[in-house]
C-alpha cells in the first residue's frame, strides 16, 4: 500500500495508523501526496513546526506548509467529524493583494489585510500524533479545521496567547514565538508558488496542541475573546 493509499483510506474509514515507517517517498513527494488527497479550491494555507527547534527534532530546517479549503472554516467544532482532534491557539492574517514569489519584505507586508485570533483544531491519521515530515505532510500537516475571531486587527496581536477548555487553560504561548509574518508570507509565496488576495494564512502555534474534548472552547489574546462550542 503507497502513503497516498493508506492516508485516503484512514481517512475514509476514521481509524489511526501506526505512525514512523519509511514509505519510500520524500518531502516533495509528500506535498504531492497531500494535493492529491486535499485538492482545492483553496482558501489559504497553514504553517506548521514554525519553531527551529521543533523543525531541527524532525531533521527539517524550515516549517511545513497544509492546504486550507473553505470547508476547514468552522463556527463550532463537532467532534464525531474528527479521529484524534487536538487544539492549538494561533494568529490568521488575510491577504488583501496578491503575493507573488520573489516580492519584497515591503510588498509582503503591503499585502496583509490584517490579522485574526485562531484556534487550530488539528486532526491526524498517525497514531498518538507519532508520524515522520512526509507522514504529517501527506496527512495535510494534521489539518481538521479553524475557528477565527471575526474581529480583525491591523496589526499583529502581542503577548500570550492562552486557550482555556471548560474554564481550564490547556494551552499558552508568546504569540512573538511565531516569528516575523513578513519572512513567513515571503516564504510560503516561494514554496507554492505565490499566494493570492483573499487567502488566509494560519501562522502556526506557539504553544503545544492539547487534546479537545466536548464543552466551551474559550482563546484569549491581545483584543479579543474566541469563544466556541464544541460538541
Amino acid at each position: 500500500m503507497t502513503l497516498l493509499e493508506a492516508v485516503k483510506r484512514a481517512r475514509e474509514e476514521r481509524r489511526t495508523l501506526p505512525g514512523g515507517r519509511d514509505w519510500g517517498v520524500g518531502l516533495e513527494g509528500a506535498y504531492r501526496v497531500q494535493e492529491a488527497l486535499f485538492p482545492g479550491p483553496l482558501k489559504g494555507y497553514k504553517l506548521g513546526l514554525v519553531s527551529p527547534a521543533k523543525q531541527a527534532q524532525m531533521g527539517l530546517a524550515e516549517p511545513l506548509f497544509g492546504r486550507v479549503h473553505p470547508g476547514m472554516l468552522w463556527e463550532r467544532v463537532e467532534l464525531s467529524r474528527l479521529i484524534q482532534p487536538r487544539v492549538e491557539p494561533e494568529v490568521a492574517v488575510v491577504l488583501k493583494e496578491d503575493l507573488p514569489p520573489g516580492a519584497s519584505f515591503g510588498e509582503a507586508y503591503r499585502a496583509v489585510g490584517g490579522f485574526f485570533l485562531a484556534v487550530d483544531v488539528l486532526d491526524s491519521v498517525w497514531e498518538g500524533y507519532r508520524f515522520t515530515a512526509e507522514e504529517v505532510v501527506a496527512d495535510n500537516t494534521s489539518g481538521g479545521g479553524f475557528l477565527l475571531l471575526p474581529r480583525r486587527f491591523s496589526r499583529l496581536p502581542r503577548g500570550s496567547l492562552r486557550l482555556y477548555l471548560n474554564g481550564e487553560k490547556v494551552a499558552e504561548g508568546p504569540v512573538e514565538a511565531l516569528g516575523d509574518p513578513g519572512e513567513r508570507l515571503l516564504w510560503l509565496s516561494a514554496r507554492v508558488g505565490g499566494l493570492r488576495a483573499g487567502q488566509v494564512v494560519f501562522l502556526g502555534s506557539p504553544a503545544p496542541a492539547a487534546p479537545l474534548g466536548p464543552g466551551v472552547l474559550e482563546l484569549w489574546g491581545e483584543g479579543g475573546v474566541l469563544l466556541a462550542r464544541v460538541s
